[in-house]
């Protein structure tokens, strides 16, 4: 039997001491600001019916269900906007405008295993209900950055507007699913995916905006930028909002630590102006996320007009405990070890960086690059993803492969071109994955992968991990076929396999954390460029 009465959950965790200090320090912090600006506290249950939040995909994602006595589909609250949405249609719908309302309390989703997330985190937030317009969002806004900055000393807010965004989609011509993936590819910066996936449509203006949308992120002059791609009447409409509120900023001293960023596209669906989140040094995630939401009410019974954010008190005490991310001045880059390691190298080499330190290494982890101040690290695959993805590492060189098996929450900027392979469907002839009536086995190293294909393909397979030489699967009956990374198929071939199908290209790709990119810009910014302009200037070069 199975001894769990000593542990938590996968993703929970016991908070101790100084740890439980630090998070009521927080929340005390933030809810004295909210009350000394007008606003009330209420609570809603932290078990609500799943059918509060349905209406949202991203949102009902992420729940973690359970049934209530009567087998009514329940869950624990994993957003809190949505259930105070339901107290205001329900036992506030009588209540004089506008409402102004702040909550403490504990939110719960489904984190990805082992990705160091937690699956509970407390939140500490306001909405406000029932006033429309620039008022009220400068307001919103002028509380978030009083947030941040009773929080600590280095911030930084970051505003967009839905509409520019929904009026390029609007203007787009293409299949909804095409949309779907573009959404998701801006969300993430992904630059060179994006252009892949819209080059079919470049001929028409709202693609290559769409195209240009990740890298539209930074002061003021990105509005400039943004017109200059011609936006339909509502995107255009979407920038002079922007630009009226920046200067409302201004005037009320708060435009300092306030930036544009038009690929900011939160994911929960119930937007429909302006939307922000808020990012702090010792984090490696954004910390506060909100944004006007003027038809969600109208759901729950009363259609008001209604702006809020909520901020991770969780997140922020991790950060003054020492259990937040601390990456110092310089940037950190974490290099996968092996070929793309060596790759890599060569590159900065190129680009005139002192990668001495790297070809002397011997079995040190942690290496500078002579005089840049950029450190490098050495690790696993996966580890980067791991290490860009919880804040202590700035930047990672790592395979598209790894990407797509393990995921992540992180901007992935830039193609590199080397280490270039494909992933494949192999086997020993087509009919032995796709002929019968029974449901196939495939080995792969890479099982989400492999599931993710034939899933597309909706076909139910048995997929088996394999950890060694996955070749071996097929020829001793373990397997019917294999889903693997092919570089030239000697290997496939000299086993008596072939590739069957094709699923996805794979190359070296460069990763950045979503702080970083925020609060370490610059840097950032200018070690991008330089790479994307070598890789530029080489394809370029004519072959001799």
């Amino acid at each position: 039997m199975e001894r769990t009465d000593r542990l938590t959950p996968a993703s929970a965790r016991d908070l101790l001491y100084e740890e439980c200090e630090a998070l009521r320090g927080v929340q005390s912090r933030l809810c004295t600001l909210y009350a000394g600006n007008g606003f009330r506290e209420v609570m809603t249950p932290s078990i609500e019916y799943s059918g509060v939040f349905s209406a949202d995909a991203a949102v009902s994602q992420r729940m973690v269900r359970l049934m209530d006595g009567g087998g009514r589909l329940c869950c624990l609250r994993p957003d809190c906007t949505l259930p105070i949405a339901r107290l205001c249609g329900t036992r506030l719908k009588n209540a004089p405008l506008p409402i102004r309302l702040y909550y403490s309390q504990q939110v719960y989703s489904v984190a990805r295993e082992h990705s160091g997330k937690e699956a509970e985190f407390s939140q500490v937030g306001v909405e406000l209900i029932g006033e429309r317009g620039m008022t009220a969002d400068v307001e919103i806004l002028s509380l978030a950055s009083q947030s941040l900055r009773a929080l600590g000393n280095g911030y930084r807010l970051e505003i967009c507007h839905i509409g520019f965004f929904r009026s390029l989609m609007g203007a787009l011509s293409a299949e909804e699913t095409v949309k779907e993936q573009a959404r998701a590819l801006i969300e993430q910066k992904s630059y060179a995916q994006l252009s892949d996936l819209l080059s079919p449509f470049l001929e028409q203006p709202a693609a290559r905006a769409l195209c240009a949308l990740p890298r539209l992120f930074g002061a003021k002059d990105v509005l400039a930028r943004a017109r200059a791609l011609q936006p339909e009447k509502e995107g255009i409409k979407a920038l002079d909002y922007l630009e009226e509120l920046l200067e409302k900023l201004r005037e009320a001293g708060l435009h300092e630590n306030v930036a544009i960023d038009l690929g900011l596209i939160n994911d929960a669906d119930y937007y429909t102006g302006v939307i922000f989140r808020g990012y702090m040094e010792g984090s490696g995630e954004a910390v506060l996320s909100g944004g006007r939401y003027d038809r969600l009410l109208g759901r729950f019974g009363r259609d008001l007009p209604a702006t809020g954010f909520g901020v991770n008190a969780s997140l922020v005490s991790r950060g003054l405990t020492g259990g937040g991310e601390q990456q110092g001045e310089g940037l950190t880059l974490a290099l996968t070890k092996g070929r793309l390691e060596k790759k890599t190298a060569q590159l900065l080499s190129a680009l005139g960086y002192d990668c001495s330190a790297l070809e002397e290494k011997g079995r040190r982890l942690v290496l500078p690059l002579g005089e840049s101040g950029i450190r490098v690290i050495l690790a696993k695959a996966a580890d980067v993803i791991t290490y860009v993805e919880n804040g202590v590492a700035d930047i990672g060189i790592v395979g598209k492969d790894t990407i797509m098996e393990n995921g992540g929450s992180f901007y992935e900027v830039l193609d590199l071109g080397f280490g270039r392979c494909r992933f494949a469907l192999a086997a020993k002839s087509r009919e032995a994955v796709f002929g019968g009536y029974r449901a196939q086995r495939i080995a792969s190293k890479y099982p989400h992968v492999a599931l993710d294909y034939f899933e597309s393909l909706g076909l139910d397979v048995n997929i088996v991990k394999i950890e060694g030489s996955v070749e071996l699967a097929p020829l001793i009956g373990l397997c019917d076929g294999i889903v693997d990374i092919v570089e030239t198929g000697s290997t496939l071939r000299e086993n008596g396999l072939s590739v069957i199908e094709e699923i996805a290209p794979v190359s070296a790709r460069m990763i950045v954390n979503t702080a970083s990119m925020k609060l370490r810009q610059q840097p950032v910014e200018r070690l991008i460029s330089q790479m994307e302009g070598y890789l530029q200037e080489q394809a370029e070069r004519p072959e001799k």
